[in-house]
């Protein structure tokens, strides 16, 4: 917790526990520590999603766990949802109704662009906003990058609908070939931190434009096959902690340094 707050940051995202044990302990923790709280979770049980699961297996499990995350009295739940694999209708039903359990359980629910999930590409994330405008999104646009393999900065790439439904940011820089470059300070790796800064802006500005009071941002750089490492000798290339602080410190700046242009 010592090191969470000398990095500056305000607050936690994690993972929902699954266990009432675990959200007890985890429970007294953030009330102890008043530690802000932001709940992530998955439909049909972890991050990948049990290939065999229907829609209704999803939605089951998503009304589990929002009723589990009321426990922990989150400002929002954070969803990783559905599965790549279904047609555009199995994809509409789902957030139809997933929209309809968020309301049920009076939780703010936000879903997250990842791949192997529904929002795997902006294009049918982009349909979706079509049929069901009401949906909110936590926006981690590296997974979009290495979907469509480019930074998506053509002409022809409107994600405005998109990000006018954004609610939350992951910070992470992701570029062609993969997720998550190795260092996003690196020189090489450049234009691919532009790409993201001049997104995340683009959501300040929405938000801005929609009356927020808060906007949230997690720097979100991960291990499990995120983070490159040496070959043969599998030594990391970055030390991981460093790489989120690094991240949370220049969007805390880029942040400030938005804010005080907007408000001349």
């Amino acid at each position: 917790m010592d090191e969470l707050l000398e990095a500056g940051f305000d607050g936690m995202e994690a993972r929902l526990p699954l266990t009432p044990v675990e959200r007890a302990e985890f429970g007294a923790f953030l009330r102890a520590n008043h530690v802000p709280y932001i709940a992530t979770v998955f439909t049909a049980y972890d991050v990948l999603p049990e290939q065999s699961a229907t829609t209704a297996e999803h939605l089951t499990d998503l009304e589990q766990k929002l009723a589990w995350s009321t426990e922990l009295a989150p400002r929002f739940v954070n969803v990783l949802a559905g599965n790549d694999r279904w047609q555009l209708p199995q994809q509409v039903d789902f957030f139809g109704q997933a929209l309809e359990l968020a309301c049920k359980h009076g939780q703010t629910v936000t879903f997250e662009t990842h791949r192997a999930r529904s929002l795997f590409n902006p294009w049918v994330t982009l349909e979706l906003i079509r049929q069901l405008p009401d949906l909110r999104f936590t926006s981690d646009i590296s997974h979009w990058i290495v979907t469509c393999e480019r930074l998506l900065d053509d002409p022809e790439d409107d994600l405005s609908a998109f990000v006018e439904r954004v609610h939350h940011i992951q910070a992470r820089v992701g570029y062609d070939q993969g997720p998550q470059v190795p260092h996003p300070a690196a020189p090489e790796y450049a234009r691919e931190l532009a790409f993201h800064q001049q997104h995340w802006e683009a959501v300040w500005k929405s938000q801005q434009a929609r009356g927020c009071q808060v906007s949230t941002m997690t720097p979100e750089f991960g291990a499990d096959g995120y983070l490159h490492h040496l070959p043969f000798t599998n030594v990391p290339v970055a030390d991981l902690w460093s790489l989120n602080v690094w991240m949370g410190q220049t969007e805390r700046e880029h942040f400030q340094r938005f804010t005080h242009t907007t408000s001349r």
